[in-house]
């Protein structure tokens, strides 16, 4: 079994998305990942500015195979949302994976425009999205 790297973009405002799909990607039978997502408690939280704080999670994102995105609308307005689709996309080519919210039929237009592919909420769907992006 081998471990994928993956960074999962999330807002530090609406974190239980967050903490709910690490947990899904916890208990998902024959899976292992190593997070290099920026947790609220990092020091990178209060970086100065914009500008460290867009490197910090460049740097982060460079050792990782997939981007996973949470696609909810609330990304559509989200400015990071953005920024972390540019890193991932035109940096370093990275794959991403967008997330439709759980039992929600509204989907942010920039996760899926930027979307290598979009799937439901739950493990079966996002572990064979990144098995496929990150075989």
């Amino acid at each position: 079994m081998r471990t994928r790297n993956l960074f999962i973009s999330h807002s530090w405002t609406y974190s239980d998305a967050y903490d709910k799909l690490c947990k899904l990607l916890d208990a998902a039978p024959r899976f292992s990942y190593r997070n290099y997502s920026v947790p609220k408690d990092d020091p990178v939280h209060d970086a100065p500015n914009t500008a460290a704080l867009y490197a910090a999670i460049k740097e982060r994102m460079a050792f990782c195979e997939v981007v996973l995105i949470m696609a909810g609308k609330y990304a559509t307005y989200s400015k990071w949302i953005e920024r972390e689709i540019k890193i991932a996309k035109e940096d370093f080519s990275k794959p991403v994976v967008g997330i439709r919210p759980w039992a929600n039929e509204q989907v942010s237009s920039v996760v899926a425009d930027n979307a290598d592919l979009l799937v439901s909420w739950n493990t079966d769907s996002i572990v064979s999205a990144i098995r496929e992006l990150a075989p």
